[in-house]
């Protein structure tokens, strides 16, 4: 998991799958072929890539029309981010309530038994048992694939939504609390309240080529509803721009340091925290593992600095520490305080427009790419 890898994947999905991505990325194909979406969201989650080179590098090749449902996509990751940080309750309430179930595991044997049928792959439902299987194996589904999962789950299985997105949280090599929260709350119909995603079986037997057919499941649900849905919470402010020598703290969600705004900062040393999602598999491990590894060499390399063996007390010889902004998650938990955090452009241009709908900053991208 480095960045020259994902260059290499970005430059196939390029010359290969971006021609066609509007008309295949509904398309599952299975892990034996190509992927039909891009792939880079390992890359994304952890800012190896950032998402305003990997637009810039997708208008470059099929120009603003043939690019569009790309970018689309990006800006949702982005959306997904900016809503959870003005809204994170969603994760802290998810966070709870994944304890909250895991007791009920303990005191309920028939649920016990579907939910490990289900994350074991032996429900007997056709498809389903395929993506719990190739999810532990590979770290890794197709996003229509995602979805199909967790109607089912929610749906047909009946089971509690936070216990599946803890699955996937757990596994995929992409495994992003924003994302991956409020993509299990808006399936279960509770982002958008009262609008779930239903799975059903000649979608999926379209969208897998016929590769699967479901039967039994319930096409016909109600959506989940909640007492009160998490409250919106104003953006946080960045801290100023340090302007000193400073010891640069690498975390999960930022590991591109060549491009952070630091202004007029000096960085003497570095260090890297890495702060895995919780109950993170081996495979999700060493991937934050290789990933950090490799911001630290090329931070290193950027700024001419020493890098820190362990972040322990002294690590920055009396430095302030800076990092990139940390957004809600597993790496804002784990900073420690005091330290000064700087926000990207990117971000914070797009994320006061994501605390509703996702239309808000639909209809913004045209003029937010313009201003850079």
């Amino acid at each position: 998991m480095t960045r020259a890898a994902g260059l290499e994947r970005l430059a196939t999905f390029l010359d290969g799958a971006g021609a066609d991505y509007a008309a295949a990325r509904n398309t599952d194909r299975g892990p034996e072929k190509s992927p039909t979406t891009s792939a880079l969201s390992p890359y994304l989650r952890r800012r190896l890539l950032t998402e305003a080179e990997v637009v810039e590098a997708a208008l470059a090749a099929f120009g603003a029309e043939g690019a569009e449902k790309f970018v689309t996509e990006v800006f949702w990751r982005t959306y997904f981010k900016g809503h959870l940080e003005t809204h994170p309750e969603a994760w802290t309430g998810y966070r709870a309530e994944v304890e909250t179930q895991r007791r009920r595991l303990e005191a309920e044997p028939g649920l016990r038994r579907t939910y490990e049928a289900a994350v074991e792959g032996c429900t007997g439902i056709d498809g389903f048992d395929d993506w719990a299987r190739e999810l532990v194996a590979t770290g890794w589904l197709h996003n229509h694939a995602r979805m199909w999962f967790a109607s089912i789950w929610i749906f047909t299985l009946r089971l509690p939504w936070p216990l599946g997105a803890d699955f996937f949280l757990s596994h995929l090599l992409d495994g992003d609390p924003a994302s991956n929260t409020l993509s299990w709350r808006w399936v279960a119909g509770l982002h958008t309240r009262g609008k779930h995603y239903v799975a059903r079986a000649d979608n999926i037997r379209r969208y897998t080529e016929g590769r699967f057919d479901p039967a039994g499941l319930d096409e016909y649900p109600d959506a989940l509803e909640e007492e009160r849905p998490p409250r919106e919470e104003r953006l946080s402010p960045v801290d100023p721009a340090p302007t000193e020598e400073v010891a640069l703290l690498l975390h999960l969600d930022d590991l591109h340091p060549e491009s952070l705004p630091l202004d007029g900062a000096t960085v003497r040393r570095v260090g890297g925290l890495i702060a895995h999602a919780p109950g993170a598999s081996e495979q999700v491990r060493a991937a934050d593992e290789a990933a950090m590894a490799d911001g630290l060499a090329r931070a290193v390399a950027h700024f001419g600095c020493e890098v820190a063996q362990n972040i322990g007390p002294g690590w920055t010889e009396g430095l302030p520490v800076v990092a990139a902004w940390a957004p809600v998650g597993p790496s804002a938990e784990a900073l420690p305080e005091g330290c000064l955090r700087v926000r990207r452009t990117w971000d914070e241009a797009a994320w006061p427009l994501s605390t509703r709908g996702f239309f808000k900053l639909r209809s913004a991208i045209p003029r937010l790419l313009a201003e850079g």
